[in-house]
């Protein structure tokens, strides 16, 4: 090939961003367009992680580092599937690579689950990250609340309810979450996990971080505090177990507080059984369970029910399907083998790849994500003699499309602007930044409109 590989990559978030970044380490030159569907790069490092985690929204520096390589170009308030189709791309790439996340709360059935003010985690994560398409306002009018889920998405929701408004304000949080999270009624917040608490999914570092709060008493439940042998084993030979058991265990044995504006309370063993009310939350039911000796549980056929009035479930992300492409609702992930997208019939679609959550579901941490684009990139070195030939693959024939459209797409240049405009919000108020809001804001700014 006597140009440029290019290759397209839908997402520019840390998947895509790092499946850009081994290409260009690659032999094979290239030329890569990272589109996004927001006017802003990141994706879920912007979007989905709470703003109080500034050593995670570091990594917004090493992905920076990567978007700034010749090689890359940024195309903002680009959706695929709208403004732009599979064959629009297959007409200009010599290969698509779909890195488009997981956006979407995975259900969960019980009973009273849809019940006005419960809510999916991703909805209050979107509204407290300032995420374009959430709503503006979140009503905290209850004082007692319910999270389900034992992963850091359940952490970061029931530490973000139990925060103190003005200890965010150092953060990137919009005004309009200060002013939300300032109204809040919310004095106890209790997150319950199914199983033990060797078998909690979060991380020791996000565990920790709940107890570096001001005005708020953690308290360990004692009633489902259980290890069985499977559990035992698992904290002498896992350091991730070990450091999380024992922070637990330090925790249920100290003094309680009693003069604290909150408390976050921690229930394991409790099963979802039931939201309860008629206009509204009104309690949450979980059913008692007990360790089975192997690290699994069972029912006890016991009941507690307790008085909440908003419930927010973290039981898991699901992705969205993709336009024209094959989806696995049951996994929610596109077909795929190795990264290579797979029809129908099993067979790999010339040229069309995945990677991130949409290819292996919504697993792992962020870091996971690297291997898994190397997976992908070298399946797709490995197929370069066999990618289809793109009837126009010059760099500048996909802007044209663009602009043909009337598509007022963003840049790597209009990200900078709009970056330092956000800054300039922050500095005031001794503030790293102030993030805007409304995508018509952000595409003007950015645009320089």
């Amino acid at each position: 090939m006597t140009r440029p590989l290019r290759v397209a990559i839908v997402g520019a978030g840390p998947a895509g961003v790092y499946a850009a970044d081994i290409l260009t380490k690659s032999e094979t030159p290239v030329e890569i367009d990272l589109l996004d569907r927001m006017p802003a790069p990141y994706g879920l490092i912007r979007y989905g992680v709470a703003p109080d985690h500034p050593r995670i929204k570091g990594i917004i520096n090493a992905l920076q580092r990567v978007m700034e390589k010749p090689e890359i170009r940024f195309l903002g308030h680009v959706e695929y599937g709208v403004d732009v189709k599979l064959e629009d791309l297959q007409r200009h790439y010599d290969a698509v690579i779909f890195s488009t996340g997981a956006d979407q709360d995975r259900p969960l059935d019980i009973p009273g689950i849809d019940l006005p003010h419960s809510y999916g985690a991703a909805e209050f994560v979107y509204w407290y990250d300032g995420y374009p398409e959430a709503p503006r306002d979140w009503t905290l009018d209850g004082e007692q609340v319910a999270v389900i889920g034992a992963g850091n998405v359940a952490l970061d929701v029931a530490r973000v309810l139990a925060k103190q408004a003005d200890d965010l304000l150092s953060t990137e949080i919009p005004d309009n979450v200060h002013r939300g999270l300032k109204d809040s009624k919310v004095t106890d917040v209790h997150l319950f996990a199914r199983r033990g608490p060797a078998q909690a999914k979060f991380t020791p570092l996000e565990l920790r971080e709940l107890d570096h709060q001001n005005e708020v008493e953690i308290i360990v439940h004692p009633e489902g505090f259980e290890m069985d042998e499977a559990s035992e084993k698992e904290a002498q030979t896992n350091n991730q177990v070990k450091t999380i058991v024992k922070t637990l265990q330090d925790w249920a044995l100290r003094d309680p507080k009693h003069d604290t504006k909150r408390r976050l309370h921690l229930h394991f063993l409790r099963a979802p059984v039931e939201v309860t009310g008629t206009d509204r939350v009104e309690g949450f039911k979980v059913e008692v369970m007990e360790l089975t000796g192997d690290g699994n549980v069972r029912g006890t056929g016991e009941y507690e029910t307790y008085p909440v009035q908003q419930v927010y479930r973290a039981v898991g992300y699901l992705s969205s399907p993709v336009a024209d492409l094959p989806f696995d609702t049951k996994s929610g992930t596109v077909p795929n083998a190795g990264g290579r997208v797979l029809d129908l019939d099993g067979e790999h679609i010339p040229g069309v790849y995945t990677t991130g959550w949409i290819k292996r579901g919504p697993v792992g941490l962020i870091g996971h994500t690297k291997g898994d684009a190397l997976e992908t990139i070298n399946n797709l070195l490995e197929d370069l003699d066999a990618l289809p030939k793109p009837e126009q693959p010059t760099s500048d024939s996909i802007i044209e499309l663009l602009e043909e459209r009337g598509v007022s797409y963003t840049t790597w240049e209009g990200w900078t602007r709009l970056d330092a405009h956000e800054k300039s919000l922050g500095e005031p108020h001794g503030r790293e930044r102030i993030k805007v809001v409304p995508r018509e804001d952000m595409v003007k700014i950015s645009r320089a409109e």
